[in-house]
């Protein structure tokens, strides 16, 4: 399990977080300058270079929210630039797609950058240029919440693009366009005007989640262990009941696709904060902020206690807790993780995207009179990233333009890059993994400086 450093301090990372930001630097203009529009949205590296992977365009704003993370942390201008202008050449297509679950990873991570840059005085306030992000999240936000499975009885989910049966635990992170649509003050409008509240949309969506895709330990099937996580859900659609557990990028409905509690983990986390920032009038009817927040609280901690527990001690996961290959790696759980084993691979975008998860929650709990359980979590995501932002992860070859080395997208399907004489991938990058190590080394530095908490809500 992870061996939480509990002395380890933000400002212990700071030299770090200026390697990462350097190194950074160097692979977004690497990208840049060879990536071509045509093939596709750059998903993850093979030998290296960037590649494009048809499924859904789910990555696009990752690239250009890179820049913006990149402008943050250094201030450096062409950086802003080429997000800037990269969400304006390319994201229109992303707010009005209306068949995927990925709203809130590609809107969020460009138009809303852009508007929190502009929020926090980073750059130059200009109304209009306010009002052009602002009316794409807006749409983005309201679009995401109409790809909607009602199960009655006030129940209902954002499906994923494998149709209406499906809940993905992915979504929870993609609620974050439903908040600040809902914060700039829009709805969803149904059939004859119907004023849908998006607010209650993203409650109802993440209580949907809690209550089928992750487990309490309380006996709902023969693998009900505290903190698991079921990448997927499966219903009935004649009549709205649950079915079954499934997969898509795990081994298994009964094992944990480590990235899939990630998600969960960091989801509900910052779904934690913003529903912190709201007032009590607003989270009333739907049942009050007490409570909503005790639940989400609960799910965070059952998975963050899971992940702490199935991780390597250097918190960095394999890519499924129940691969079978893992019989073959004794002990595991009680040394760091070996990226370059020939039985499975570890999955380090899992690593970076629950060390946030678990900072926020930690940061949460200190501001809930849970002192001591908060610290607890965020040392923990602390210690994750003190491994993840060092060799062998990060990537210091300028001939390599990932930045975070070791990201698996999917293994069932084997779509990762395995290098010649090797058995399992290693050695490359993913979108969504560098784009979540910035954000993860935007929030420890901004914590070291003591600079505005960095969030996406408004």
């Amino acid at each position: 399990m992870l061996r939480t450093n509990p002395a380890i301090e933000p400002g212990n990372l700071l030299s770090k977080t200026s390697r990462l930001f350097d190194l950074s630097a160097e692979k977004i203009l690497s990208l840049q300058k060879t990536w071509d529009p045509q093939k596709g949205a750059p998903v993850f590296t093979a030998k290296g270079v960037y590649t494009s992977r048809g499924w859904t365009e789910w990555t696009q704003g990752f690239q250009f929210g890179s820049a913006l993370l990149q402008f943050d942390a250094t201030g450096d201008n062409q950086f802003l630039d080429i997000g800037r202008q990269g969400t304006l050449a390319h994201m229109a297509t992303h707010v009005s797609h209306t068949g995927v679950h990925d709203h809130g990873f590609n809107n969020v991570s460009t138009f809303g950058n852009l508007h929190r840059l502009m929020r926090e005085g980073k750059i130059p306030y200009n109304e209009w240029e306010k009002n052009f992000y602002e009316l794409a999240l807006k749409v983005s936000g309201a679009l995401q919440a109409a790809r909607w499975t009602d199960l009655g009885s006030d129940q209902g989910y954002i499906y994923s693009f494998n149709g209406p049966h499906s809940l993905f635990a992915d979504t929870i992170r993609t609620l974050r366009s439903l908040a600040v649509a809902h914060q700039l003050g829009h709805v969803l409008m149904g059939e004859r005007d119907e004023r849908i509240n998006l607010l209650q949309r993203l409650l109802q969506h993440a209580e949907t989640t809690a209550r089928y895709n992750v487990y309490y330990g309380e006996g709902r099937d023969a693998y009900d262990v505290r903190g698991r996580v079921a990448h997927e859900s499966i219903f009935n659609l004649n009549d709205g009941s649950y079915r079954c557990p499934s997969t898509q990028q795990g081994y298994s409905p009964f094992s944990t696709w480590t990235r899939g509690l990630a998600w969960i983990l960091c989801g509900y986390a910052e779904e934690l904060e913003f529903l912190e920032a709201l007032p009590e009038s607003e989270i009333e009817p739907f049942g009050g902020k007490q409570k909503i927040c005790t639940a989400f609280r609960d799910v965070t901690e059952a998975v963050a206690d899971f992940y702490i527990a199935n991780s390597p001690s250097d918190g960095i996961p394999y890519w499924d807790t129940g691969a079978p290959g893992l019989e073959k790696l004794a002990n595991y759980l009680d040394r760091p993780a070996d990226p370059f084993n020939q039985s499975e691979p570890v999955d380090s975008s899992a690593a970076v995207i629950a060390a946030q998860g678990l900072m926020r929650l930690g940061n949460y709990l200190r501001s809930h009179q849970s002192a001591e359980r908060g610290a607890a979590y965020f040392q923990a995501g602390l210690t994750i990233a003190s491994h993840v932002f060092d060799e062998p992860y990060l990537s210091n070859s300028p001939h390599h333009q990932g930045l975070i080395l070791h990201s698996i997208y999917h293994r069932p399907n084997g779509w990762d890059y395995v290098p010649p004489g090797s058995a399992t991938p290693f050695g490359e990058s993913s979108m969504w993994g560098d784009y979540h190590a910035r954000e993860l080394g935007l929030i420890i530095r901004r914590a070291a400086a003591k600079e505005p908490y960095y969030c996406f809500y408004l």
